[in-house]
């Protein structure tokens, strides 16, 4: 899919408070590149059923980014500095747009945090760290763009691509958004820039999925029906199958699973079980004892019969000796006897034919509106220009292993680093990258597309994104992450973010 470039000059501009918050940011639209994600609400709507179904099965079984092996963890590599190429500037985070934020050293987490969940081009679940951020329609996430973009399979946009703030083990307390349109520089799009790996990402007004009520319908309602449904296969009597079949307005259908026969098998054949054969007396005298096909069954079964019965049988067994092979004798008194002779006979056991009934459930009710995700969550603001050698507070989820195999995280829970940046900014050759900041900090992989928040208020939760984790860096060569790095925020990023930020996306509901 080729991407669209927001041409210079076009109707997207700051406005109100945020073009305040804006100005003096350098003017650089050919730098903006943008995707198309959910491209309707019904798109939307399917890929938000996609991951809470089955009690947001999907979003437990996906896997954290794994775009980094161990030999991408090299150390960074001291290029000099860079000059910013406007004057500081940033956006308020919401809520506090004509508040000062204040300072603290108590660290509560940020309400705005939570995963961005997506498909890759491998089809693989995978997820990565992200927060929500200040923008004209609170509808905006700010991630790492290699969360956005697919660079291993040279795709678009990931696919099914959400945000899920406050995610716990399944759970989505503020709802699912799903991603609408990403905004991400030209430059990480076309030559995979790791100077570049930012994203902002428009989504829609939240969705909740649970909490509806099961309606029995028709299997023609069922097929029809859009929303979400359930069938049931239920066990029912002969009987009841028969009257289900012959009833025309049964909502319900019927089916019958037919059984199998039993099949001749060897004693060893897990599950087998023996059935008796009966034989003549020398077919009998002739068998093995032990275990097998043809081999004795117990001792011969004698019975003691009346002269008609033993006439019966006589009769039977002169027009079919071999269904009737029994020994027949008169003992000295008088007494007729009648002697069965039996050999084993091994089968594989058959299955009884089972009678079922499938019913048909929709879920009326269970898709719920969840509003504005920045109206449930709030958002952080956007710093770019900054001086380095400032201190930050950096949140993700990370859960990879470090290089050695050692794993101190489980991707469950967020965690976070505080500290100042490089005053310096850092490459990596293997990365392609000049002009990072690094801060040391031990998460891994998981906590990527995290923000850095830059004068956090512990007490407000709230401060100004001035990063997103990028890389993972072993400093001192002992196989352990222990410097993570992020795009240096400037006038371009401020450019990507302007274009983001004015966007309006709307209701899946």
């Amino acid at each position: 899919m080729k991407r669209i470039l927001i041409p210079a000059g076009g109707a997207i501009l700051a406005t109100g408070l945020l073009a305040a918050g804006l100005a003096g940011t350098a003017t650089a639209a050919s730098d903006v590149a943008s995707d198309p994600m959910a491209k309707s609400a019904a798109d939307a709507k399917a890929i938000a059923q996609f991951w809470a179904d089955s009690n947001g099965a999907a979003l437990k079984a996906a896997k954290q980014s794994n775009i980094w092996d161990n030999k991408d963890v090299a150390k960074l590599k001291s290029k000099g500095g860079y000059s910013a190429d406007t004057k500081p500037g940033s956006a308020s985070p919401i809520g506090q747009e004509k508040k000062p934020s204040t300072k603290t050293q108590n660290v509560n987490m940020p309400k705005t945090i939570g995963k961005v969940f997506f498909v890759n081009g491998k089809g693989e679940k995978k997820w990565c760290s992200a927060t929500s951020i200040q923008s004209k329609y609170r509808n905006l996430v700010a991630t790492a763009a290699h969360c956005v973009y697919d660079t291993q399979s040279n795709a678009d946009t990931m696919t099914k691509w959400v945000f899920v703030p406050g995610y716990y083990q399944g759970k989505t307390p503020w709802g699912i958004y799903v991603g609408k349109q990403a905004f991400t520089h030209y430059d990480f799009d076309v030559y995979e820039d790791y100077d570049r790996d930012y994203a902002f990402v428009t989504v829609y007004n939240g969705i909740h999925l649970g909490g509806g009520k099961a309606k029995q319908v028709s299997k023609a309602e069922f097929e029809k029906y859009q929303g979400v449904k359930d069938a049931k296969d239920v066990e029912i009597t002969r009987a009841e199958f028969r009257k289900c079949k012959l009833d025309p307005t049964s909502i319900q259908a019927c089916w019958a699973k037919r059984g199998t026969n039993a099949e001749p098998t060897g004693p060893d054949f897990p599950g087998a079980e023996v059935t008796k054969v009966e034989v003549s007396a020398e077919k009998y005298k002739a068998a093995r004892v032990g275990k097998g096909n043809g081999f004795k069954f117990g001792e011969p079964v004698t019975e003691i019969v009346t002269d008609s019965d033993a006439a019966k049988y006589k009769k039977l067994q002169e027009g079919n000796a071999e269904k009737y092979p029994a020994t027949v004798k008169q003992d000295a008194r008088g007494n007729w006897t009648i002697t069965h002779y039996y050999t084993q006979q091994w089968y594989k056991p058959g299955t009884a034919t089972k009678f079922y009934k499938t019913v048909f459930f929709i879920i009326e009710g269970y898709a719920k509106d969840a509003g504005r995700l920045g109206d449930n969550v709030g958002g952080q603001g956007v710093a770019w220009n900054q001086p380095t050698g400032k201190y930050v507070r950096v949140f993700g989820y990370p859960a990879a292993p470090h290089p050695d195999g050692n794993k101190p995280y489980t991707g469950i829970t967020p965690k976070w680093c505080y500290g100042k940046t490089t005053k310096k900014l850092v490459g990596s050759a293997a990365k392609k990258i000049e002009e990072h900041v690094a801060l040391k900090c031990a998460m891994t992989e998981g906590a990527d597309g995290g923000p850095w928040l830059y004068k956090y208020s512990n007490s407000k939760r709230l401060g100004y994104v001035n990063g997103v984790t990028s890389t993972f860096n072993d400093q001192n060569g002992n196989d352990r992450v222990d410097y993570i790095s992020s795009p240096y925020f400037d006038g371009e990023t401020a450019a990507i973010y302007k274009a983001a930020s004015n966007v309006w996306s709307g209701k899946i509901l």
